[in-house]
């Protein structure tokens, strides 16, 4: 019924592929700050980890299993419900539809035997461990101003000479999220970032 030029990739994806593309999505989601604080705040509880597993495989699933053309609107409005659901949360900082765009130019690129922006993100892999940088952001609120925008020239310097695409996940979050009355979190939106 769906045709295969209708959109992003409606053939069938080789296991190579699909192993690329697995990598790919773990290297992205080791990279998206929000959802590291959401697995480190344990805000899907003690298997938060888990959880966070558990979303890269519903994607890679989605990609691998799924018949005909994969839409941006599919990806982002899944990895949002899941998000919702897995961790009590609600990004409001665009990072799931920067990271879904990502991930569908990656998924693209995979069913062409292109593995380059996966490469591109193996080799520019940030010295450190995100979630140790998350926790340093936000487990200090008042001296991190000076270290963070060190840190975060030097990460969004690494993100443009690897790949435009990369920057908005590579960036920091500045300040702890505050739950509100219903015990929601509400990741605030990035500041100066311009869509034009």
């Amino acid at each position: 019924m769906a045709a295969a030029n209708g959109g992003a990739g409606g053939g069938p994806i080789s296991a190579e592929a699909s192993a690329a593309l697995g990598e790919g999505i773990g290297l992205v989601f080791g990279r998206w700050t929000a959802l590291q604080i959401a697995v480190e705040n344990q805000w899907g509880g003690r298997d938060s980890r888990a959880k966070a597993d558990q979303l890269a495989a519903s994607i890679l699933s989605w990609f691998c299993n799924s018949r005909g053309p994969h839409y941006f609107e599919d990806l982002a409005d899944m990895m949002d419900a899941q998000i919702s659901e897995l961790f009590n949360a609600d990004f409001e900082d665009n990072s799931i539809e920067e990271v879904a765009k990502q991930l569908l130019i990656m998924h693209e690129e995979c069913l062409q035997s292109n593995y380059s922006s996966i490469q591109r993100l193996r080799n520019s892999h940030v010295q450190g461990n995100p979630v140790s940088q998350s926790r340093q952001i936000t487990g200090d609120d008042d001296s991190d101003s000076s270290d963070d925008d060190g840190d975060a020239s030097m990460m969004d310097d690494e993100a443009v000479a690897a790949a435009p695409e990369e920057m908005a996940v590579d960036r920091p979050r500045p300040s702890k999220p505050v739950p509100d009355a219903d015990g929601w979190i509400v990741v605030p939106p990035r500041r100066g970032r311009g869509n034009n």
